[in-house]
């Protein structure tokens, strides 16, 4: 039986019948995560297969880093457990000193000491390596300072810009409150004047019947035509017309009366402008009677 063939029958993977190198790469892989539990049934083609793979190979790649990194801890973690021994050693050579012998007080020193190199990330905690840091730190403090300020700046401007944002809203909502008030006034009085313009129509309509039915009546009682609204309209259109045309016949007249002509051509012109006036008075007179009936 080829090899393939095997790795297919090994993991028990179905739908394999036939494998390639990716399937069978991708069976050992699936057998790796799930362990002594099935693998679940899925539908074989060459896209699943393909995504299986490519997430086998970035397991793998990934499981190889972390082995990488867990390696790299354990020989950092070995250094330290050499340099401390050495340092152990060392100090017990040169002056007798143990940390096992330290008081309490000593003991919470040594330990803010390795605390103090752990936040800082130092090697060690000589003065070489502590004041490097502290230099460090102490410079990110001032940026964090000069950063904190600048903020601060930005903090205010748009603060203050919110403020007038905020000043302008209110100006912005009284205005548009104002303008409700005034279109609410103006929509009141719209209303109003179409009340009274549908009113004034109705009376209209209402006067135009009764002139109508009031035409009706006297036309059937026998009224002369020339006594109706519109001839007496006519007719004060007329005597006012004739009015004005008095007017200059009597500047005309007083011209004369101002005159120093022979007493006969003077009695004359006198008689015939009396006449004239005489005749349009008389009918003025008649036009106001037939407009009083």
């Amino acid at each position: 039986m080829p090899e393939l063939q095997m790795c297919a029958i090994k993991y028990s993977i179905p739908g394999i019948s036939n494998p390639g190198l990716p399937e069978c790469q991708v069976a050992e892989w699936l057998k790796k995560v799930f362990g002594d539990h099935p693998i679940p049934q899925y539908e074989m083609n060459s896209r699943t297969t393909e995504i299986l793979y490519h997430l086998a190979e970035r397991n793998r790649v990934r499981d190889r880093d972390i082995s990488l990194v867990i390696e790299d801890l354990k020989q950092k973690a070995s250094e330290y457990e050499s340099e401390a021994k050495r340092l152990e050693d060392f100090l017990m050579e040169s002056v007798n000193f143990s940390p096992a012998n330290l008081s309490k007080s000593g003991s919470r020193f040594l330990n803010a000491l390795v605390d103090s190199a752990i936040a800082l990330e130092i090697k060690d905690t000589s003065l070489a390596s502590f004041i490097p840091a502290v230099n460090d730190l102490t410079s990110d403090l001032f940026r964090t300072k000069s950063k904190s300020e600048e903020i601060k700046l930005e903090l205010g401007k748009l603060e203050k810009n919110l403020t007038a944002t905020l000043v302008l809203e209110k100006c912005l909502r009284d205005d548009l409150k104002k303008a409700e008030l005034q279109l609410s006034a103006e929509k009141a009085k719209v209303d109003s004047r179409l009340q009274n313009m549908d009113f004034l129509k109705a009376k209209a309509a209402e006067f135009r019947f009764g002139i109508k039915a009031a035409e009706e009546q006297l036309s059937a009682r026998g009224m002369d035509a020339s006594l109706s609204h519109r001839s007496l309209a006519a007719l004060s259109e007329k005597l006012s017309e004739l009015k004005e045309q008095t007017i200059p016949l009597k500047k005309k007249l007083e011209s004369y009366l101002d005159l120093m002509p022979s007493p006969s051509l003077a009695q004359l012109k006198i008689e015939e402008a009396k006449r004239e006036l005489d005749a349009i008075e008389a009918e003025l007179t008649k036009k106001v009677d037939m407009m009083g009936l």
